[in-house]
């Protein structure tokens, strides 16, 4: 399972449904670092200090990070979706088919309806 390091605006009930799902999930508030104003760089570096792919709804600034610097650990960029419990089951279903996240994009939106 994936090791996830999820940015301060992603959707806690999100978390903990992949938390459920095997994966090991840290939300920046629990690192410590909530209200600090980091960077996405800063986001970035951290996560893949500690060997975890970001997790995120900041999809511009992120797909922009992950052109300028591919040495990470991963990123995926997600689509709000209020049905938390289908964004999580899609997030997982993505992870599952890459055999490693190392340095790449994975880019989850949202179902049309």
């Amino acid at each position: 399972m994936a090791r996830l390091y999820a940015n301060e605006n992603f959707p806690l009930p999100v978390v903990e449904a992949l938390r459920q799902l095997g994966h090991d999930v840290l939300t920046i508030r629990e690192a410590g670092r909530a209200g600090q104003a980091m960077t996405d760089v800063e986001v970035l570096e951290e996560a893949s200090s500690d060997r975890r792919a970001v997790l995120t709804l900041n999809r511009k600034h992120f797909v922009r990070l992950h052109h300028e610097q591919q040495q990470h650990e991963g990123i995926v960029a997600c689509k709000f979706d209020a049905d938390f419990e289908r964004q999580a089951q899609q997030i997982h279903q993505n992870l599952e088919a890459q055999p490693t996240l190392t340095g790449q994009l994975l880019r989850v939106n949202r179902p049309a309806v």
